[in-house]
């Protein structure tokens, strides 16, 4: 099994997902649960960090075919 993403599908769906989750932080604040910063943005880094892992053992990113150039 290969798991067929690119790196900027990769990078603008985990920005997406930092964005909603600092958000989501942003609202319980509002609420009055306070959740500090810095186990959010470490856990930020470990999900990213776990799924480019899991990207290279599953077979690595999606390249182009290397004979397609343009005449």
């Amino acid at each position: 099994m290969t798991v067929d993403v690119s790196r900027g599908g990769l990078l603008v769906a985990l920005a997406i997902f930092g964005v909603i989750i600092y958000e989501l932080r942003t609202v319980l604040d509002f609420v009055g649960i306070e959740l500090p910063l810095i186990p959010y943005m470490a856990g930020v880094f470990v999900l990213a960090g776990v799924t480019i892992w899991f990207i290279t053992l599953k077979g690595g990113w999606r390249t182009d075919p290397e004979g397609d150039e343009p005449a």
